[in-house]
């Protein structure tokens, strides 16, 4: 007898709470279209996902156009943001 099983992971993104209105310039591909998201990995059997990767989810900047993810902990504009500061002046 055969046995068949898919092992993976699966991302579960979600707008990090208190950023969801907040959009970033990319420090990839310089476009202002990068969004503040909440992301937790788990490892699937059989697409139900059973462990996740980390105990807490990944707080990161994702841009929608070029798929770079960075954590916010190296943007302290985004932290700023965040704090209720205001966002830090664009560069001409």
């Amino acid at each position: 007898m055969f046995f068949l099983f898919t092992c993976g992971q699966h991302s579960f993104n979600k707008p990090l709470k208190g950023g969801e209105g907040i959009t970033v310039q990319c420090p990839n591909c310089h476009n202002h279209s990068a969004k503040l998201e909440s992301r937790w990995e788990w490892f699937t059997v059989c697409f139900v996902p059973l462990v996740p990767f980390s105990l807490k989810p990944w707080h990161e900047v994702h841009c929608n156009i070029c798929q770079y993810r960075q954590d916010i902990k190296y943007r302290p504009d985004v932290q700023q943001m965040l704090n209720g500061g205001q966002p830090m002046p664009m560069q001409p």
